[in-house]
């Protein structure tokens, strides 16, 4: 059997559609599906991670944030600034038309409900998107598999990178995402915290009927890139839920909080 070709990046600006992916991977509705089940399960860790008070401070940049808001839902807590980044056009036009309570825009309501029960108060969802909407002060183009990710914009390094199910989706080999990682460091001060989430041993996800690559990930092979590209690694959950098969083929999904090694460089 020949092996498909990785997913170019440039299929991504012409094939990838914002509307489809929110609909299939986050319409939070009351069915238990695997979706769902992984979502929920995502919401919890990042919920514990930013309210331990440990991950803060001034400045967090997502990388990879597509056009999803879940991620940084329980982070807007703990950061003064937000800044949102994605290689697609028109994942950061969707991002814009959600912060900028556009016609059309995806409804996260559900989620944010979902988000504010855990903290505690779930009639405060209203205050948290707009909390959300004032913490995101700019959308990038970020390419990771480039020296320097946001290319000429200059950022004061941040607090914390996140990132979301975007690595594995962006590099076709293991050497592309160990120099990946090593390409993000620059980005983060001394001491500052990644979070990192993504499937593990998956080759592809669907978006309709849509297919788009993914790299295979082990765990071993996720600890042994983030300590290579200078951090410490502090805690690693392997999430045992799967997507539905007829969406991906991962077997199950990673959760990984790791710290830049601190001190003069």
């Amino acid at each position: 059997m020949v092996e498909a070709e990785f997913t170019a990046k440039d299929a991504y600006l012409s094939h990838f559609s914002p509307q489809t992916y929110l609909e299939k991977y986050y319409t939070f509705g009351p069915s238990p599906s695997p979706e769902n089940q992984i979502l929920m399960h995502v919401l919890r860790r990042l919920f514990m991670t930013f309210s331990s008070g440990r991950v803060k401070g001034d400045l967090l940049i997502d990388i990879g944030t597509g056009p999803t808001i879940y991620q940084l839902l329980s982070a807007c807590e703990s950061f003064k600034e937000i800044v949102a980044t994605d290689y697609t056009d028109q994942n950061l036009e969707e991002l814009n038309r959600w912060l900028k309570k556009e016609p059309g825009a995806f409804d996260w309501s559900p989620v944010v409900k979902y988000v504010c029960e855990l903290e505690g108060n779930r009639e405060k969802w209203t205050e948290k998107e707009e909390r959300l909407r004032q913490k995101v002060k700019q959308l990038l183009k970020c390419d990771v598999t480039q020296s320097q990710p946001l290319g000429p914009v200059s950022l004061p390094q941040a607090d914390c990178l996140l990132s979301a199910l975007c690595l594995d989706a962006a590099c076709k080999d293991l050497p592309t995402y160990q120099q990946s990682l090593r390409n993000l460091h620059s980005l983060l001060k001394p001491g500052g915290f990644l979070v990192l989430i993504d499937a593990l041993r998956s080759s592809y996800y669907m978006i309709g009927d849509q297919r788009f690559s993914s790299l295979s990930l082990s765990r071993e092979a996720v600890e042994d890139a983030v300590v290579k590209a200078g951090y410490t690694i502090q805690e690693f959950e392997v999430i045992p839920q799967s997507y539905s098969k007829t969406r991906a083929d991962n077997e199950g999904l990673f959760y990984l909080v790791g710290q830049k090694f601190g001190g003069m460089r």
